[in-house]
């Protein structure tokens, strides 16, 4: 991917949906260069339009959003795969390229890179009928990751999966953002998920969205046996408190 990895700075931002839905208000928030952002907060908290404001989805009422560098490519990935029924897996991933007019042997050699990135080579001539979820939620992984976007913005991609398919695409999803220069912010309202995931987790309060809390994550590795130390449950316990209490004041 492109060495230049955007900053994002997000000041004043305010969004509201008619008179009576004030989403977000004078938010402020940074998402530093090449960092794994996770914005956790509770439902209708304004974590989906704030994402869909930074991938130019929705268009803010008030504020700015600044990028450094300015107009990076951007992947978004969404809730659901939404992929096409009609078109098999690399036909499927293939489509950004496609309406980009990419040479079709760039094309190819690109989709190629993408199923192995996420382990799906051997499904390529396969239909989204006959993937299970959660190699329906990897194809629309490498959809999102075959343009080479130097910004990521995930909003709850394995939030309809089973635990155990849901864990291990999490673990996958750690060295495809770490192993590549790529900002990345995601929206979940799993707190193990954001602590995994995460360089920083940014806390929400309710509607309208506000930064309750901001927690650094460091932890040098991330791998299965990270969710079975007392390092991870204590921070899980510090950031369910700034949850709960940003629920229950809404600011």
């Amino acid at each position: 991917m492109d060495s230049l990895a955007p900053g994002v700075c997000l000041q004043n931002i305010s969004k509201s949906f008619g008179p009576h839905i004030e989403a977000v208000a004078r938010l402020n928030l940074e998402l530093p260069a090449g960092r794994f952002t996770a914005l956790l907060g509770p439902t209708g908290c304004g974590k989906t339009t704030i994402l869909r404001m930074i991938g130019g989805l929705e268009t803010p009422d008030g504020g700015t959003i600044e990028f450094t560098p300015p107009s990076p490519a951007v992947g978004y990935c969404f809730q659901e795969p939404r992929l096409l029924p009609w078109r098999d897996v690399h036909a499927n991933v293939a489509l950004p390229l496609e309406l980009a007019r990419v040479d079709p042997t760039q094309r190819s050699e690109a989709v190629r890179r993408a199923l192995e990135l996420v382990g799906l080579t051997d499904a390529a001539d396969r239909l989204p009928g006959a993937l299970s979820g959660g190699m329906r939620m990897r194809t629309a992984l490498a959809r999102t990751l075959v343009s080479q976007p130097q910004l990521l913005l995930l909003d709850e991609p394995f939030g309809a999966l089973d635990e155990v398919t849901r864990l291990q695409l999490e673990e996958e999803l750690v060295g495809l953002t770490r192993d590549r220069n790529v900002t990345t912010v995601l929206v979940t309202h799993s707190i193990t998920e954001a602590i995994f995931l995460a360089d920083q987790v940014i806390v929400l309060s309710s509607r309208p969205a506000a930064v309750r809390k901001r927690f650094e994550i460091d932890f040098p590795v991330r791998d299965a046996n990270l969710r079975t130390t007392s390092e991870f449950a204590s921070l899980t316990g510090e950031v369910y408190a700034a949850l709960r209490e940003g629920m229950e004041s809404g600011s």
